[in-house]
């Protein structure tokens, strides 16, 4: 598309180089695109053509000869759905910025979000989880601590130990950002991991002292990678940790009951890969997921 902003594609269902239907099964599938739509026109008489064209990923289907009148309407149809679209994508984009701000308001954690996304992507790929989980632990890397925007900084980067009062508003943070991200419908898939992230395997956690398998999986995903890279990263009270000193402590965490015993050795086996595969540049994996993320 050169760049170009698109708000319809008109095709045929016969062209010279590629079918109709398969021009819609690309767009569809490539999610740069697969959200503009598709108005495919025919001259070829026949419901299974109109079947086939649907199926392929197009919007609207109209047969030749075309009535103007007809074709203003259903490209107006079109263009209404599409406005709508772009609204609630720029409604998400604004959302990814607030979460993204509250991380640059912390220069020990640059980069969290995406070291997050990562490594959440890595132990969900292990799992063999469907791509839509994949995008939403992504999603979740970024988002899962936007709630802190509406954590005062007095307590939010509190040198010393927090008092019960200020403990209760930071655990808090969860609940106020699955609120914040509920409005949006796309979002559905990541709230589970916004609101548990901070649960615990013995039901220790917060903010429903959910246990085990009552805590949703891709919470439990993002903690064990959220735990990581907090151990990984160097912080005001600690520096950062070592691969092996990070996993240890992963594990004795695990022993205690607070996390889940099935996810933490296999994470710590894929990050040792992604170590060794990756030469430990964690530059080459975040390009790799997004290339993985953009088919």
């Amino acid at each position: 598309m050169d760049g170009k902003k698109v708000d319809l594609i008109v095709v045929d269902l016969v062209m010279p180089e590629m079918s109709g239907p398969d021009f819609c099964r690309v767009l569809k599938a490539d999610r740069k695109t697969h959200l503009i739509p598709i108005l495919m026109t025919t001259s070829v008489q026949g419901v299974e053509n109109e079947i086939a064209g649907i199926e392929s990923g197009a919007d609207e289907f109209l047969i030749k000869p075309l009535l103007p009148t007809v074709v203003r309407t259903r490209v107006r149809a079109l263009l209404r759905n599409k406005a709508l679209i772009d609204s609630l994508d720029e409604a998400e984009t604004i959302l990814f910025a607030l979460a993204q701000s509250v991380e640059h308001r912390d220069k020990y954690t640059g980069m969290h979000c995406e070291r997050l996304a990562a490594y959440s992507i890595a132990l969900g790929q292990a799992l063999g989880l469907p791509n839509q989980s994949q995008v939403a632990l992504y999603r979740g890397g970024y988002l899962h601590d936007i709630g802190k925007i509406s954590i005062p900084d007095t307590i939010l980067y509190k040198r010393g130990l927090l008092t019960e009062e200020e403990w209760q508003a930071m655990r808090l943070h969860t609940i106020r950002g699955e609120e914040i991200c509920r409005p949006m419908k796309t979002l559905a898939p990541v709230l589970p991991i916004i609101r548990s992230h901070h649960e615990r395997w013995d039901g220790s956690g917060y903010p429903d002292g959910l246990r085990g398998d009552e805590i949703p999986l891709l919470a439990r995903i993002l903690q064990v990678a959220d735990i990581y890279d907090a151990l990984t990263t160097a912080r005001p009270y600690k520096p950062a940790f070592s691969h092996q000193h990070a996993v240890e402590i992963m594990q004795e965490e695990m022993r205690r009951g607070w996390r889940d015993p099935e996810l933490v050795p296999l994470f710590a086996e894929v990050t040792q890969q992604g170590l060794q595969n990756a030469g430990g540049s964690m530059q080459q994996s975040l390009e790799s997921m997004r290339r993985h993320l953009a088919k």
